[in-house]
């Protein structure tokens, strides 16, 4: 019985640090998984390099990203990190208010 007492700690550290660390983590991958698989052309995407573009086409492991009128680069799809809303563009004669 004193064997087992004294296991406690250690089991219960084991078990906090995979509900703190291993856990979420996995969590994360999962999520980061999934949205690297339902990519599709028209996708407004951020590299994990912090480069912007919009998917053009894909393929099984790489999709191509325009980045710039004209210039399109292939690139691993487990390089993307996230998919991020269009943003409008500006009219350049309206100033920002407050906030932007």
């Amino acid at each position: 019985m004193d064997e087992l007492v004294s296991l406690l700690p250690i089991i219960g550290i084991g078990l906090l640090f995979w509900l703190l660390i291993i856990r979420p983590q996995s969590r994360r991958q999962k999520a980061l998984s999934e949205l690297q698989g339902r990519l599709a052309p028209g996708d407004q995407v951020m590299l994990s390099s912090g480069v912007f573009g919009v998917v053009d086409s894909v393929g099984d492991e790489r999709l191509q990203l325009r980045i710039a009128e004209g210039v399109t680069i292939e690139v691993a799809r487990g390089a993307v990190a996230t998919v991020v809303a269009p943003q409008e563009p500006q009219d350049p004669d309206t100033e920002p208010t407050q906030g932007e």
